[in-house]
C-alpha cells in the first residue's frame, strides 16, 4: 500500500476532476503491475497495473474503492473482477454516490475478498481535494505566505521582489505544480504582472491559473500571453465587463458578489463545478483576508524572511474585522524546515 501511495502521489494537479488513484497487484510476494490514474483523469490506476499482465490469484493493492459506474471509462471492478484477483486491498472508501460502497459489494459478490482501511489516513491526506469536492463541493484550498519577519509583503512604495530568496521560490513553484489551479486576486496582477506558471521543474501539465476580480478593472500582460502554456479563468461579479478577456481567449466565470468582493464561498463551488479538486492561493491580502474570514482556508504554507518592513509596508493579510480573539482563525502546526535563508512552515485547520 505504501507503493500504491507513492505511485497515486504523482497524479497531484494532474488528474482533476478524478482522484489521484495509485494500484499495485502482487502475486506471491512479487510486484507483477503498477499503475497510476494517467494525466487528465483517465485512464485509471487499476485499469494501468493490470494492463499487459496475468493478475490470476492476485492481491490489488488500491488507494481509492475502485469506481462501480459507467463513465467515459468502463468500471475498474469490472476490469478488477475480469483479470482473476482474487483480493483487494484498499485505503479508503470513495465518497462519490455512484460509487460509495457499491464497489466493495460488487467486488464481494464476485467472490473478492475486500480489505478496507490499510493506511487510510495516509490516502485522506492524498486525496483531500478530491474527498473535500465530493464531501463539500468545493476544492481544498491551500493558502501561501511569504513575508517578513513582520508580517510585510511589500514596503511603502510597493517594492516586493524579493523578500523570500530562490529556494523558497522554486518551492512554491512545486507546490504549483501540485495544485489544480494557482489562485491570485487583481492586486496582485496590478502590481507583479506575473505568470502564475509552474517554471524550471519541467513539467507537462501547467495549472490553471485563476484571477479572482469583482470588476476585472486590471491589465493581465503576462497572463494573457502566457494563455499557450497554461489556462486563465477570470473569477469576476455581476457588473463586470468580460468582452476584453473574452476576446484574448480567457474564460470567464460569473460569481456572486459580497459587498465589494466576490463573494468566496460562492467562487469556491464555481470552481469545483469546474472540476478543480486542489487550489492554491497567492494572495494578496484582499483575498486571503475573504477566504480566511469565509472558513475556506484548508492549509496554511507560510515562508518567513529575515528582514523587517515596519508598519508602513504592506501586510500579508487585509483587514479582517476581527475584535476578538476567539472569532480569529486558528491553526495547528504541521511541520518547520529551514528553505535556503528563510523558514517554511506549514498550518492545517483544526
Amino acid at each position: 500500500m505504501g507503493m500504491a501511495l507513492s505511485l497515486g502521489r504523482r497524479g497531484l494537479g494532474r488528474v482533476w476532476p478524478n482522484p489521484n488513484v495509485g494500484c499495485v497487484i502482487v502475486r506471491n510476494g512479487r510486484v507483477i503491475g503498477r499503475g497510476w490514474t494517467a494525466d487528465g483523469g483517465r485512464p485509471h490506476a487499476e485499469t494501468q497495473a493490470l494492463k499487459g499482465i496475468d493478475a490470476t490469484g492476485a492481491t490489488a493493492y488500491v488507494t481509492l474503492e475502485p469506481c462501480a459506474h459507467h463513465g467515459k471509462t468502463p468500471p475498474c471492478v469490472d476490469a478488477l473482477i475480469a483479470s482473476g484477483v482474487v483480493r483487494v486491498v484498499v485505503a479508503v472508501g470513495d465518497p462519490d454516490a455512484r460509487v460509495s460502497g457499491k464497489g466493495f459489494d460488487i467486488l464481494r459478490n464476485a467472490g473478492i475478498e475486500v480489505v478496507v482501511g490499510v493506511r487510510e489516513a495516509e490516502a485522506r491526506a492524498d486525496m483531500v481535494g478530491f474527498l473535500t469536492r465530493q464531501t463539500q463541493s468545493r476544492p481544498f484550498v491551500t493558502l501561501k505566505l511569504a513575508n517578513s519577519f513582520d508580517g510585510r509583503i511589500a514596503t511603502a512604495t510597493g517594492e516586493s521582489k524579493w523578500i523570500t530568496g530562490p529556494n523558497a521560490r522554486r518551492a512554491v513553484h512545486a507546490m504549483r505544480a501540485r495544485h489544480d489551479a494557482v489562485l491570485v486576486g487583481a492586486g496582485t496582477v496590478r502590481a507583479d504582472d506575473p505568470t502564475l506558471t509552474v517554471r524550471g521543474m519541467g513539467v507537462s501539465r501547467q495549472p490553471v491559473r485563476v484571477v479572482a476580480s469583482r470588476k476585472l478593472n486590471f491589465e493581465a500582460r503576462a497572463l494573457i500571453a502566457s494563455q499557450d502554456q497554461a489556462p486563465l479563468w477570470l473569477c469576476h461579479g455581476p457588473d463586470a465587463d468580460t468582452a476584453h478577456f473574452t476576446k484574448q481567449g480567457a474564460d470567464v466565470i460569473a460569481c456572486a458578489a459580497q459587498g465589494r468582493q466576490l463573494d468566496a464561498l460562492d467562487m469556491m463551488h464555481k470552481l469545483s463545478d469546474r472540476g478543480l479538486t486542489r487550489v492554491f492561493c497567492e494572495g494578496g491580502g484582499s483575498l486571503a483576508a475573504s477566504l480566511l474570514s469565509a472558513d475556506l482556508v484548508d492549509e496554511v504554507v507560510g515562508f518567513t524572511a529575515g528582514l523587517v518592513l515596519g508598519a508602513e509596508g504592506t501586510p500579508g493579510v487585509g483587514a479582517m474585522g476581527l475584535d476578538r480573539l476567539s472569532n480569529a482563525p486558528r491553526f495547528e502546526l504541521v511541520g518547520t524546515r529551514q528553505v535556503g535563508a528563510d523558514l517554511m512552515h506549514r498550518w492545517a485547520r483544526r
